[in-house]
């Protein structure tokens, strides 16, 4: 057999390379919406990611999925989720380096910025760790209208240390939370929860509630604490629950299963049943919706960030493989096709992450009017639009790969995981429909039109699609599109902004483009269709990860 049995024309997998330094529209979008930053940190970060140290955590964490340990050897209930040594790795590192809530706790410059290009860069090598790590980012903002509880638990929140066990939260370095919404019989449809909350009289932290009921998906089960809806005498409220109780007893919360979901596999999400579980009120009674959806804006942001580190790093798994395999006599990437195909996605990646470091710069300015309108346009915007463009991307970019990025082995075969990642970002914290009508309601603002049009004004006179596109734009945001076209606005709203951050953030082949393609519509209906005039070579450069 080894006569016959010589291996050629295979590629060396995208390993040991620093996954910042050669990201150039990640570091430009970064020096456009913050000069000043500081990404050493970043720099550290993209060479630890690109490791094979960690993408060996990061296969081993998906192959070796959660395991569900209800009673213990002796029969007690015990409730717990049991992990892969490497998960708790990827925990360890993600935490360390910021991802979670450190933002709210340190005094540097731009830290939603600075964290947004760490959580990309993070997904590029394990995205479903991430699922825990958002919600602990994201919860402050809900959580501060409960300033006791914020004030115990802020230390640990903000932590740098990753402590897995489970036990009193005064015990532990650091901590997470998750958060439980989503019931039976409704799954956007919140209002039409049924999970009980009784008064049952009042502490140092507030009004304390016993909660009966039950949760569909429940993010994160191992997490420390949760913000959760439920009904209470007032109407659906949010409240705070946590595994264990202030006397450092087990509070009731009982895991019923875990979800064998498409994707997702290293994270934990499961089905739970509180049976008298005791839980404190966060914010106004009544109010629990709006209350929740503050931390709700900020895992939209990280749904958008998340599918744009899948799209790079499946862009760049693309670009290594095409760079060195051959066919017909020349090598992949030399095919005139797959220059076609391999620049369109380069242009869609970076446009996303363009659009993605936009939104997580408004978060950096609450003082400033035309950034918090911008934050309310474009975090529906950008969830709906850079997560609907996922699947196919990465579709498209498994196709570069043939028949090697099907398969689940080897460097390449993250494709696979990176393909099966790609729905739950756009499904997550309101799919498709719901960013639609989110921005319907970002539009009742009277800044909105306003603020689009100052968004879009450097870009004036470059391309006439775009000077087109916004000239219209605002007359449209005016008269107040009806939920018929609300997905359309969302994705012409996307694209004129992704055009106008390009012609400031990329060079003239990339930005010409984009808006030839996506505004003028010389394109078809699939990657690789763009018009012969475009400089291939020159996009296919810049987005080359090494």
């Amino acid at each position: 057999m080894s006569a016959t049995h010589e291996v050629f024309n295979q590629v060396d997998p995208l390993v040991g390379v620093n996954l910042f330094a050669g990201n150039r529209a990640m570091r430009d979008a970064l020096r456009f919406n913050a000069p000043e930053l500081d990404t050493a940190p970043l720099h550290t970060l993209g060479q630890q990611v690109g490791s094979a140290e960690m993408q060996t955590h990061a296969r081993l964490a998906n192959v070796f999925t959660p395991q569900l340990k209800s009673h213990d050897r002796f029969g007690h209930r015990i409730d717990q989720v049991e992990f892969h040594p490497s998960y708790h790795a990827l925990m360890t590192a993600a935490t360390a380096a910021g991802l979670h809530g450190t933002p709210w706790g340190e005094g540097a410059a731009n830290p939603h910025l600075s964290r947004a290009a760490g959580f990309m860069l993070f997904t590029e090598l394990e995205p479903s760790t991430l699922c825990p790590i958002s919600m602990s980012y994201a919860v402050t903002p809900a959580l501060r209208d409960n300033p006791a509880i914020c004030a115990d638990w802020a230390p640990q929140l903000t932590s740098r240390t990753y402590d897995p066990v489970l036990k009193h939260w005064k015990d532990k370095a650091g901590v997470t939370m998750g958060m439980g919404m989503t019931e039976k019989q409704g799954g956007s449809d919140v209002r039409a929860n049924t999970t009980q909350a009784v008064p049952a009289g009042s502490d140092g932290w507030g009004q304390r509630f016993t909660v009966t009921g039950h949760k569909w998906f429940f993010s994160a089960p191992m997490c420390d604490a949760f913000l959760i809806l439920a009904q209470t005498p007032s109407g659906l409220s949010c409240l705070f629950l946590p595994r264990v109780l202030p006397d450092g007893s087990m509070n009731q919360l009982f895991i019923q299963r875990l979800k064998d979901k498409l994707g997702n596999k290293a994270n934990a999400s499961s089905e739970v049943e509180f049976a008298g579980a005791t839980a404190w009120l966060v914010g106004e009674e009544g109010r629990g919706v709006p209350q929740i959806l503050a931390m709700g804006t900020m895992t939209r942001l990280d749904c958008a960030l998340g599918t744009s580190g899948l799209m790079r790093q499946a862009l760049s798994i693309a670009l290594n493989h095409t760079s060195q395999r051959m066919a017909f006599g020349k090598k992949l990437i030399d095919q005139p096709l797959m220059k076609n195909v391999l620049a369109d996605l380069a242009l869609e990646s970076e446009a996303a992450t363009a659009l993605a470091l936009r939104l997580a710069r408004s978060f950096d300015r609450p003082g400033d009017a035309h950034e918090q309108a911008m934050q309310r346009l474009l975090t529906p915007v950008a969830k709906f639009w850079i997560c609907k463009r996922g699947s196919h991307f990465a579709e498209e970019a498994m196709e570069c790969l043939g028949g090697n990025g099907y398969v689940e082995e080897g460097g390449e075969g993250i494709m696979a995981r990176i393909y099966r990642e790609m729905p739950v970002n756009s499904i997550w914290e309101g799919a498709g429909n719901i960013m639609a009508l989110d921005l319907l309601r970002a539009l009742r603002k009277a800044d909105a039109a306003a603020a689009l049009a100052h968004e879009l004004a450097p870009a004036k006179g470059l391309h006439p699609a775009l000077d087109h596109m916004a000239e219209s734009l605002p007359i449209r945001v005016e008269q107040m599109a009806t939920e018929m076209e609300a997905r359309r606005l969302a994705q012409d709203v996307a694209l004129a902004v992704q055009a106008a951050l390009l012609a400031q953030t990329a060079p003239g082949a990339v930005f010409s483009a984009f808006c030839n393609s996506r505004l003028a519509g010389h394109w078809g209906h699939s990657f690789g269709s763009l018009g012969a005039g475009v400089d291939f070579d020159a996009i296919i450069a810049r987005a080359q990860p090494r």
